[in-house]
């Protein structure tokens, strides 16, 4: 096991996000809108080798995938399997669904997919599944008929938790405060931000005030832009939350040169490499993160296990996860990496991607 996976997992030890609502299960256990006639699980099948898995991404470029993307071919490596990464350059809802019928149409193995949009890709997912394609969401899921396994990175109350902790810490518990997001269709955001505000709402956190929720389509200029734009519509404000990578990175670079530095704090979900320079210069006290690469890396396992009989998706049957060991399906077909990792300036030299 190498020694980033050896950290994660003794960072990571209890709960993940839940991203989007229920699902129903059959008689059986499966999600309902499964291909009739699955058969049962056999934990014992071997892990087949030779599978073809297409890894798909909210967008190509995007510094976080691209980490995701690496641990998803250190999986496929590992199990003798072809991970085939595509997907669109921006991330529009329906931008996704020409990948995924492709996908089956090439009669890919399994489809590892983070969801633009819960709905618009899930048609497009249901028909694939239908022709035997087996679906993984991560990330951002899917409705969840239309997937087969929901990796989750940490659970939305952890994250949300986190976020409105650290961002009243950073701005001495009083004050405006307001979230810059990615793509308002986005179900992690949306249920992130949910649980956010319900958080907010505790006699805690009384003097601290949401004014806005803005989008930045997780687009660097974009992002930028609105970051600019909340502090000229919020002249008191003292903190923004983005709990995307992009929208976070790209915050941290207008406030950097800006006349806000220190004046206003900033926190969300961000890579170590992308953030470490605001973290040294003071622009940011803290962000959190789980390793993206080992959400890559678990979902292509599972995508594996899927194709090879070993698990349907069934709340309760266990798969093995390479270097990240034995895991277990929760409820609505949930796997659950591990709680977010906080970084500040005493740690973040410890994390490299």
């Amino acid at each position: 096991m190498n020694t980033r996976l050896v950290l994660a997992l003794v960072v990571s030890g209890a709960v993940a996000l839940t991203a989007c609502g229920g699902t129903t299960k059959d008689s059986a256990g499966q999600n309902t809108g499964a291909p009739t006639g699955t058969a049962a699980a056999d934990p014992k099948a071997p892990l087949k080798e030779g599978l073809k898995i297409t890894f798909l991404p909210k967008q190509v470029n995007n510094p976080y995938f691209t980490v995701a993307q690496k641990g998803a071919e250190q999986a496929g490596t590992a199990i003798k399997s072809e991970v085939k990464a595509t997907g669109p350059s921006d991330a529009a809802a329906s931008s996704q669904v020409t990948y995924i019928n492709t996908a089956a149409q090439q009669r890919q193995n399994a489809l590892v997919i983070s969801a633009n949009d819960a709905n618009a890709v899930a048609p497009a997912l249901k028909t694939a599944r239908q022709q035997g394609l087996k679906v993984v969401t991560f990330d951002s899921d899917a409705a969840p008929d239309a997937r087969d396994v929901f990796i989750n990175q940490a659970t939305a109350q952890d994250i949300a938790v986190g976020q409105v902790k650290m961002i009243a810490e950073a701005i001495g518990g009083s004050g405006e405060i307001a979230i810059l997001s990615a793509t308002p269709n986005a179900t992690n955001q949306n249920a992130w931000i949910e649980t956010m505000k319900t958080e907010l709402a505790k006699p805690e956190y009384a003097n601290v005030k949401l004014v806005e929720t803005a989008y930045g389509n997780d687009d660097d200029q974009t992002s930028f832009q609105k970051t600019q734009g909340l502090l000229q519509a919020h002249p008191n404000l003292k903190g923004i939350i983005s709990p995307t990578t992009v929208g976070v990175a790209a915050a941290a670079r207008y406030l950097s040169s800006s006349e806000y530095k220190g004046k206003v704090q900033l926190t969300g979900l961000g890579t170590p490499n992308q953030m470490r320079k605001f973290v040294q210069d003071g622009t940011v006290k803290s962000f959190a993160l789980w390793d993206p690469s080992q959400l890559g890396y678990l979902a292509t396992y599972a995508a594996a296990a899927l194709a090879s009989g070993q698990i349907t998706g069934a709340e309760g049957e266990k798969f093995k996860a390479g270097d990240l060991g034995e895991r277990t399906i929760g409820a609505k077909g949930e796997v659950v990496l591990g709680p977010p990792t906080v970084f500040t300036k005493d740690n973040i030299d410890k994390f490299d991607f």
